[in-house]
């Protein structure tokens, strides 16, 4: 063997160091032409396509816009599928046998659920429910179970908070089953991964407005249509997780467990679902939260509950409502959260030494019911069932009043800043409009070639393929155009949104107090449904796409702010020591070490601000964003399926170009690794 050259390394800053070889030295060096290296062959090979394909593009079909000849018209086929539902929904065996029953089967779940909490009475589903989260996941989140349902009565939201409660009941239930038997399919078999995956990848991706049309003209405006459409939404985050934690499962234990000898049911029962026991927590936890997110879009076809609430505050511009119904949907967020949060920590865990044995196991959940029954019948007797009046308080006014206070001092004629309305129309003025003129613009080969290239860059072919074959896809059916005016409004949203967002989870990194500060509002934030964000910032910015987009990036903002924060704290500690024995500064640190050991949380945190970003945007067509958002909901409230569906169509197709572009692949990861 031949010895190796030891030499000291030349730092910038600090001088040489001792102790690094000269293949330690070279290796970065190496690793960067590699990948130069890479990137000028594909900009190469990317430039001689370019330079054969546009001549021949600009040749046949000039113009900036998709050309019409390269469009396919299936308005016709939709129009017809529309009306043969609408002909045979009464009389046809496939509405009356298979539908129906789904029907049934839901409206008996929800109604039986209500009954349920009715029956308890105000008194016995705050004890329960109290009780229950004490049992589960501790003292501490038992206390903000019982204020949390405090605040929901104490607002006059009591009788809605139970109608909500039992929608998320079934609806939850549903999609933990649907989502938990597709995750286990795609955890166990390869093939039924992927096929999966693009399915998954849609139904997330696809505006809740755009499916909530087929799912109105086949089950009608209703529970059933409102359970179904959250169970489309919610049921994808379990699958995926589910099959995360199956297919993650330690392989040392699988075999340890096969050689005893046992069968497939034992190991999948024995091993791989205990092992996966956090992923399956976290995707109840994911599906109860994006369940809650779906309760105001559900209303809109007859969900009821504290989302029609909400839904009827927005038709009028009454902040004050919709605070009113929107808070106890943040609080029941919160409880579920802090509780299954609780309960998956405790799980598997030891018990506490010195508890009693009635505190454990069924006599504790035993205590649980008889204490619950017993104040429920208490509570009959007393005469209350439902939250008393006495005990309430009307936020509105003064919520209104606050509301009319910021709109006065706010929307004009603030000194040196100026007002609202001012930073609306320079944000169209500047950043919107010109970014909309410039992607219509920019003749729509060019747009292919740039998203190619970018897609390529940052993955592979079939990266690249995929992204630009969706953009295709927008072009193919007819709606160019507007899909480049959504664009520009999501990317303008997005880099506002990653600026703020890069800039406080950096902070609050290296900040604990900072950080524990921020957690609250961030759950508030996240938790809040989406349609409540639209009211404040209509009263603050008017109506128009300065509004979607303030919606937006409040929307996404957490999120972002959430992973930068994780991913910046999980770097290797041992990096920073090292950094800093060498004597580098804390903006050393940050942007040699931190940073770049961050990369993948901080492209992470690009792609979910992209999808959440695109989300709230096309919610944005209730308050004048127009493009693909209007016409979303323009077919939902006409009945126009082809329309509502090509246009919800589009927006997937927008969101995986955008999440190829913003997400490199395993395989890329590893070469740069």
């Amino acid at each position: 063997m031949s010895a190796t050259t030891t030499r000291p390394r030349t730092d910038p800053d600090t001088g040489p160091s001792a102790g690094t070889t000269a293949a330690d030295e070279a290796r970065p060096s190496r690793l960067r032409a590699a990948v130069g290296s890479r990137t000028v062959r594909k900009l190469a090979v990317l430039a001689v396509i370019a330079a054969v394909l546009i001549p021949l593009a600009h040749a046949k079909w000039a113009g900036a816009s998709w050309p019409h000849a390269l469009t396919v018209d299936v308005s016709g086929p939709l129009g017809k599928a529309s009306d043969w539902i609408l002909d045979n929904r009464d009389s046809h065996w496939i509405f009356l046998y298979f539908f129906g029953h789904i029907s049934q089967a839901i409206i008996i779940g929800v109604r039986a659920v209500y009954v349920a909490l009715l029956a308890l009475g105000w008194a016995g589903v705050t004890a329960g429910l109290t009780l229950l989260a004490w049992r589960a996941a501790g003292a501490r989140v038992a206390v903000t179970t019982l204020v949390s349902l405090a605040v929901c009565g104490g607002l006059g939201m009591w009788v809605p908070t139970t109608q909500t409660l039992a929608l998320m009941a079934v609806a939850v239930t549903v999609s933990v089953v649907v989502g938990g038997l597709l995750g286990l399919a795609g955890g166990l078999s390869e093939r039924a991964f992927r096929a999966l995956r693009p399915i998954l990848d849609t139904m997330q991706v696809l505006p809740a407005f755009a499916y909530l049309l087929p799912v109105v003209m086949i089950f009608g405006n209703g529970v059933p249509g409102a359970v179904l459409a959250t169970v489309i939404y919610a049921a994808p985050p379990m699958a995926r997780l589910t099959a995360l934690g199956l297919r993650g499962a330690d392989a040392g234990v699988l075999e340890a467990v096969a050689s005893l000898g046992a069968t497939w049911r034992q190991r999948l029962l024995s091993a791989r679902l205990p092992l996966a026991r956090k992923e399956l927590l976290l995707g109840i936890n994911q599906t109860i939260m994006m369940a809650l997110s779906m309760a105001v879009i559900a209303s809109v076809i007859g969900g009821g509950g504290l989302g029609d609430r909400v839904y009827q505050a927005l038709s009028t511009v009454d902040v004050g409502k919709a605070l009113a119904a929107g808070l106890p949907i943040v609080l029941l967020a919160v409880v579920m959260d802090r509780t299954i949060g609780s309960a998956g920590e405790r799980l598997g865990a030891p018990p506490a030494e010195g508890g009693s044995r009635w505190l454990r196991g069924w006599p504790a959940w035993a205590g649980v019911a008889v204490i619950t029954a017993v104040i429920a019948v208490a509570g009959r007797l007393a005469g209350s069932q439902t939250w008393p009046g006495g005990w309430t308080v009307a936020i509105e006014g003064p919520v209104n009043q606050f509301k009319e206070w910021m709109v006065d001092h706010l929307y004009t004629g603030v000194p040196v800043v100026g007002g609202t309305a001012e930073w609306a129309a320079n944000y169209l003025k500047w950043i919107l409009d010109p970014l909309r003129e410039g992607l219509q613009g920019i003749p729509w080969y060019g747009i292919l070639l740039i998203v190619a290239a970018l897609a390529w860059l940052i993955g592979t072919w079939a990266t690249a393929l995929t992204a630009t074959a969706a953009m295709a896809a927008i072009g193919v059916l007819g709606v160019w155009q507007s899909s480049m005016d959504t664009l520009s409004q999501v990317l303008a949203a997005v880099v506002v949104t990653l600026v703020l967002g890069f800039a406080i989870g950096i902070w609050a990194a290296r900040s604990a107090r900072l950080e524990r500060m921020l957690r609250p509002v961030l759950d508030v934030c996240q938790t809040m449904p989406q349609f409540v964000y639209l009211i404040p910032v209509v009263a603050l910015f008017g109506v128009g796409r300065a509004p979607a987009a303030a919606a937006a990036i409040v929307y996404a903002l957490p999120a972002v702010i959430r992973i930068t924060t994780q991913g910046i704290r999980n770097v290797d500690p041992s990096a920073l020591e090292s950094a800093r024995s060498l004597g580098a500064t804390q903006g050393q640190q940050l942007r040699q070490v931190q940073l770049p050991l961050a990369r993948p949380a901080l492209l992470l945190a690009v792609n979910q601000g992209v999808v959440l970003v695109l989300a709230v945007v096309v919610i944005g067509g209730l308050v004048g964003s127009g493009a693909l958002g209007y016409d979303v909901l323009f077919g939902l409230a006409q009945g126009d399926l082809a329309t509502g569906l090509v246009a919800g169509a589009a927006i997937v197709c927008l969101g995986l170009m955008l999440d190829r572009v913003t997400q490199p692949t395993a395989r890329r990861e590893k070469k740069g690794a």
